[in-house]
């Protein structure tokens, strides 16, 4: 198991992958102290024919310059070939701004071709490698060194089995057709702003009983000035205060340090000092919001007059789409899309793209009376009214 620990074994490797349609990208990584991912590993591997085709590479060895890989992730002739790629991608666009470019990711790749709801790594390596993976090193702490050769050997699994999984998905999708399929789910992955946390919307992951404007301006100045303070001194959000605690302030309106001490769910060095001052500051900002200016939880959905039987019989689509097509069912349409369709709304994801051709196309007719569902032997099937 080699291990590149200097720039120049980096690039040579670099060079050589990308001789190779494509290589398999690995990372893993510390976040539980800190408010950005910490990189501790990095694996790679393509199909080549020698020993050295799939290596350890260490971001923490002293003097490693990342630019040969970045490089190689520029190159539009390799496509880059990760498992469930979101917090991977998350940590190299924050180092550089950098998103691999072209882009597969097999855990997307694997519900399109029909195995299931977010198929997990080592589903697919025992269904389509035939092989298990060793999970016993999964929750080490890969920032120590040395690492052990179990961790090695469990982190160079993830990329060696990774190569018979984009074949074999890969050969899946040429003959079905599906790689545009593939490719517009790819659009999220590939869009900067999925890795772009903007403190002025942190709000809307605080979950809140209430609509009010004024206790939602308190919550939203918490939150922004939470995200902020984590940010720059790259701690967890929930080293500053939590959300049970933030929700709190926003209901009590504290307005100096003796209120704060009487807070139940705020952390001590929290009614103190910085924090204390940031969350003084934010409330009486949130109090100082105008009306007008004041942030609104999007309600349209619950205001939605849902047909209840037309919902029933969109799942009952939805589910025949999936079996008939052999797709997970919640890709193509979630139990929400369902209700807003049943409610009228036409601007649902399930209602473009590919998912149009197997389901919405068929959903629009039946919200539209032109089409029915009945029962053919073991399958629902569609008539025309």
């Amino acid at each position: 198991m080699k291990t590149i620990t200097t720039t120049a074994e980096l690039a040579t490797y670099c060079a050589q992958a990308a001789k190779y349609p494509y290589v398999t990208v690995d990372t893993e990584f510390l976040r539980e102290r800190t408010y950005y991912s910490k990189l501790c590993l990095i694996q790679l591997a393509y199909m080549g024919d020698g020993d050295d085709d799939a290596v350890l590479l260490d971001p923490l060895a002293n003097g490693l310059d990342l630019a040969p890989l970045y490089d190689l992730f520029k190159d539009e002739n390799v496509v880059k070939v990760f498992h469930a790629a979101r917090q991977d991608l998350e940590i190299f666009f924050v180092d550089q701004g950098i998103i691999p470019k072209p882009l597969f990711d097999t855990q997307v790749a694997a519900m399109v071709c029909g195995f299931g709801e977010q198929a997990g790594y080592e589903t697919l390596v025992r269904k389509i490698a035939k092989d298990n993976v060793d999970k016993s090193s999964r929750f080490t702490d890969w920032s120590r060194r040395p690492l052990s050769d179990a961790q090695k050997t469990y982190a160079l699994a993830d990329v060696t089995h990774l190569r018979v999984i984009y074949e074999y998905l890969s050969a899946e999708l040429d003959k079905s057709g599906r790689k545009k399929w593939v490719a517009e789910e790819m659009a999220v992955l590939n869009d900067p702003a999925t890795y772009q946390a903007d403190p002025d919307n942190a709000w809307k992951r605080v979950k809140t009983r209430t609509s009010s404007g004024k206790f939602l301006s308190i919550v939203r100045e918490l939150a922004r000035f939470r995200e902020i303070h984590a940010k720059t001194r790259n701690i967890p959000r929930n080293r500053v205060f939590k959300d049970d605690a933030l929700v709190e302030i926003a209901s009590t309106k504290p307005t100096s340090e003796d209120d704060l001490g009487r807070s139940r769910l705020l952390l001590r060095e929290a009614r103190r000092g910085d924090i204390a001052d940031g969350i003084l500051a934010a409330v009486q900002a949130g109090l100082n919001t105008k009306p007008e200016d004041a942030p609104r939880v999007d309600t349209s959905l619950e205001k939605l007059q849902v047909n209840p039987a037309l919902a029933d019989m969109l799942r009952v689509l939805v589910k025949s789409a999936a079996d008939n097509e052999g797709v997970a069912q919640k890709l193509i349409a979630n139990s929400a899309d369902l209700d807003a369709i049943a409610g009228g709304l036409r601007d649902v994801a399930a209602l473009s793209g590919w998912r149009k051709e197997v389901f919405g196309a068929d959903a629009l007719r039946l919200c539209d009376g032109e089409i029915g569902l009945a029962v053919k032997g073991e399958k629902v099937v569609t008539f025309t009214l």
